[in-house]
């Protein structure tokens, strides 16, 4: 399904979500890049099948091959960094911190696109998955290399508005009254 297709389908009390997805693809801070790198990881991070067969297809009119490849990878390696790096995080265990990930992450350095939009999407899906480790270490790093809080914010209202069309999305079949 197209994306306006979807986002007109969603029940009246998710209206504003549907308004808010039309703002915060054309916010001034972000390029299209930026902007459209940032809705496809966050629909993969939501984890809602439709949303993500629909953003996809229309992210790819805006974005280039590596940049969509990009955007997929953040998701992905991301997915992963947030739950190894978030139990660091949460446990009391101090020797969690001093042991090595042992994890691969290649595509971190390999991902053949903008590294700051790389490093705003991996914020994007580290801000869906609420690991706040991974958020405070991408916006330093998105800080030091000259992006302002803005821009990160711009990114994160994608993020907050694709994470919460995803969850109406997924309860829309639970919650619809049945006739």
């Amino acid at each position: 399904m197209e994306l306006e297709q979807l986002l007109n389908s969603l029940p009246e009390y998710a209206k504003d979500l549907k308004l808010n997805m039309g703002g915060v693809m054309r916010q001034p801070e972000l390029t299209g890049q930026q902007a459209w790198g940032a809705a496809v990881c966050s629909a993969i991070a939501s984890r809602n099948y439709q949303l993500v067969e629909s953003i996809v297809p229309e992210a790819a009119k805006h974005l280039n091959e590596q940049a969509l490849f990009a955007a997929k990878a953040a998701a992905a390696v991301m997915g992963m960094n947030n739950i190894f790096y978030r139990f660091r995080h949460l446990s009391t265990n101090p020797k969690y911190g001093t042991m090595p990930a042992r994890l691969r992450m290649q595509v971190i350095g390999k991902h053949g696109s903008d590294p700051v939009d790389f490093e705003l999407w991996c914020l994007t899906v580290s801000a869906i998955n609420g690991c706040g480790a991974c958020v405070d270490s991408h916006e330093h790093v998105l800080r030091e290399k000259g992006v302002s809080e803005e821009t990160v914010l711009a990114a994160v209202r994608i993020a907050s508005t694709v994470h919460a069309i995803a969850a109406i999305l997924d309860a829309e079949p639970v919650t619809a009254p049945t006739a």
